[in-house]
Formats: structure tokens, sequence, C-alpha cells
């Protein structure tokens, strides 16, 4: 079964940075995209930024221009690179992760910014 392993949430400062990592075990093949999706207390779950097979993005409205989404195919691993960040980002962010069999979702890293 498929794994999902996330790292590098934390306690951040409005304006500041972070980045998100998530490595996808080896038996995980044929993925379709890798992305990331958030969750803040009382809300639904969100989606953040999306990188697909062919290296195509897709980010929300509300992260544009400050999120950038990688991938490094040979590691198994997307990444996240927040930048400008707000209180409002302040949340739980899953990895999430779709190849031909199936979605695999990781356990969650809060992201924590501060005033």
């Amino acid at each position: 079964q498929g794994q999902l392993v996330e790292s590098g949430g934390g306690l951040v400062q409005d304006g500041g940075s972070l980045r998100l990592s998530c490595a996808a075990s080896e038996n995980i093949v044929s993925i379709q995209y890798m992305g990331w999706y958030r969750q803040a207390p009382g809300a639904q779950r969100e989606l953040v930024a999306l990188i697909f097979i062919g290296g195509s993005t897709k980010y929300a409205d509300s992260v544009k221009g400050r999120f950038t989404i990688s991938k490094d195919e040979a590691k198994y691993t997307v990444y996240l690179q927040m930048n400008s960040l707000k209180l409002e980002d302040t949340a739980v962010y899953y990895c999430n992760v779709e190849d031909l069999f199936g979605a695999y979702w990781g356990q969650g890293t809060q992201v924590t910014v501060s005033s």
C-alpha cells in the first residue's frame, strides 16, 4: 500500500516562508498528479496546488503568486514553497497523490502563521 510522508510544517511569522515536502513510497507508480490541500479549523479541506504528470500546475486563487509547487520525480517527492505567508494560511496541509489505481493522502502537517 502506498504511503506519503510529509515534512516541513511549523510556526512562522506573517510574511515569512516555509517549504513543505512530501515523499511518496516507490510502490506508487504511474502517478497522474501530486498536490497539496489544506484544512483550517472549522473549514472544509480545500485545494492549494497540483502538479500534473506533464508538469502543468494549478493553484488556488488565494495562493497564486505566493506559493510554488514543484516535484522531483527521481525522489518521488513533491514540494510546496510558501512565501509571503498570511495569517489565513494557517491550516493542516495534506499531501495528495493519485496514480492509476487510486488516491493517497498524507497524515498532514501543521502550518501556523503568527502576527
